[in-house]
C-alpha cells in the first residue's frame, strides 16, 4: 500500500514520511496541480484539492493524502493564515517579522503572548472511497529574529509553546515538561519537531479514524 502525499514541499514529505513510517506506510509525493478555491477556510481548500486529485490515483488500493496548512498570527488578526504561502513567497519570514515590529516588551511573559501565533493544519485523506478530515494545532509565538536551520517556510520564526507531561501545549509564557528553549522549529530536529508539530497531530487524527486494512 502507498500514500501518495499531493504536494510540491520536500520538507512536508519528509516529515510525512517519519510519521507514517512508524505504521508501515510507504509515503510517495505526488505532484498533481489543483486549482485552489478562493477562500479564508483550509477545510474547504484541502477537501476541493482532494476530490480534484481523486480521478488521478495510481491504483485504486493506493491513499491521497492532502494536508493544508497557514500560520495565523493573532495581532494581524490571522494573517497570513490560508494565504501563508503566497505571504511567504512576496514578504517572506523577514515581512512579516517587519509587521510586528511595533510589538515587543521587556516583560518575556507578556512579549510571548502579545507575539501569539499558532499553526493550524487540516489534512484529509481518501482511500477506498472513504474521505477523512482532521485537524491539528501548534501554539506558538513569533520570534523577534530568523533564526536559519533545518526547518521550512515560516519555522525560522517561530517558537512553539512548551508542553506539559500529558504532550500538550501549555499556556503561553507558562513553563512545560517539553520546551524548545526559546529556539524555533527551524533550529530543532525534525524528530523534536514532531512532538509539537501540528501535522503530525492532525495525522495522528486521521490515522486513529481511518481503517487501513
Amino acid at each position: 500500500m502507498t500514500l501518495w502525499f499531493m504536494t510540491s514541499n520536500e520538507g512536508k514529505v519528509a516529515e510525512a514520511k517519519e510519521h507514517f513510517s512508524h505504521f508501515g506506510i510507504e509515503v510517495k509525493q505526488f505532484d498533481f496541480e489543483a486549482t485552489e478555491p478562493q477562500t479564508d477556510d483550509l477545510e474547504i481548500v484541502a477537501l476541493s484539492k482532494i476530490d480534484q486529485a481523486i480521478p488521478f490515483i495510481p491504483d485504486e488500493n493506493d491513499m491521497i493524502l492532502v494536508e493544508d496548512a497557514g500560520l495565523f498570527i493573532e495581532a494581524l488578526e490571522g494573517f497570513p493564515g490560508v494565504y501563508s504561502s503566497y505571504a511567504l513567497q512576496t514578504i517572506g519570514c523577514g515581512g512579516v517579522l517587519k509587521l510586528l515590529s511595533h510589538l515587543e516588551s521587556e516583560d518575556l511573559v507578556v512579549d510571548a503572548k502579545i507575539r501569539r501565533a499558532e499553526f493550524r493544519a487540516v489534512a484529509v485523506l481518501y482511500h477506498k472511497g472513504v474521505t477523512k478530515l482532521a485537524e491539528g494545532v501548534c501554539p506558538g509565538r513569533i520570534s523577534h529574529n530568523i533564526a536559519e536551520g533545518e526547518g521550512f517556510g515560516f519555522d525560522p520564526i517561530f517558537i512553539p509553546t512548551d508542553l506539559d507531561e500529558n504532550g500538550d501545549p501549555v499556556e503561553t509564557g507558562e513553563m512545560g515538561v517539553t520546551s524548545t528553549h526559546g529556539n524555533t522549529f527551524g533550529q530543532i530536529s525534525l524528530e523534536e519537531k514532531q512532538l509539537y508539530s501540528h501535522r503530525r497531530r492532525a495525522i495522528s487524527n486521521l490515522i486513529s479514524n481511518l481503517d487501513f486494512q
